[in-house]
């Protein structure tokens, strides 16, 4: 063996792994990458002045859970909605609106979400103000 086959073989070594690369990055699972991060970004402001709304009010709903239903109750009067979100499956994401003239309680039927870890995100406007708040719960049946 000389040089020239020793250099020739290296980068044909050379050559396989980085075709191997390219193969394996273009059959690796898609990223969760958010391409929505410029909108989210503008927003970030509002969103975090509404959820310091939360804190300055008082205004955290209570959660609680009985065997069938998650009831969440608010200080006053709210219209809004509660997203329901599984970091597991995206899939499994479900929103309900809340919408109360005088209630303060809600209930959510649990018959149709699944048992495990979410992350709920309340959206409500109560008094002329709006709000943002988030709670990871434990869903259990």
């Amino acid at each position: 063996m000389n040089w020239g086959k020793g250099i020739i073989a290296g980068m044909a070594a050379f050559m396989l792994f980085i075709l191997s690369m390219c193969i394996y990055m273009f059959n690796a699972p898609v990223d969760d990458y958010d391409h929505q991060y410029y909108e989210k970004g503008l927003s970030f402001n509002k969103d975090h002045d509404r959820e310091e709304q939360v804190s300055k009010d008082h205004a955290e709903p209570a959660i609680s859970q009985s065997a069938d239903r998650l009831m969440i109750t608010f200080s006053e009067p709210i219209t809004g909605k509660v997203s329901f979100m599984r970091p597991s499956d995206k899939a499994l994401d479900r929103s309900f609106e809340l919408d109360s003239k005088n209630d303060k309680l809600f209930e959510i039927e649990l018959k149709d979400i699944a048992k495990g870890p979410w992350q709920l995100t309340f959206e409500w406007e109560s008094g002329k103000k709006s709000y943002l708040y988030h709670k990871e719960v434990y869903i259990k049946k």
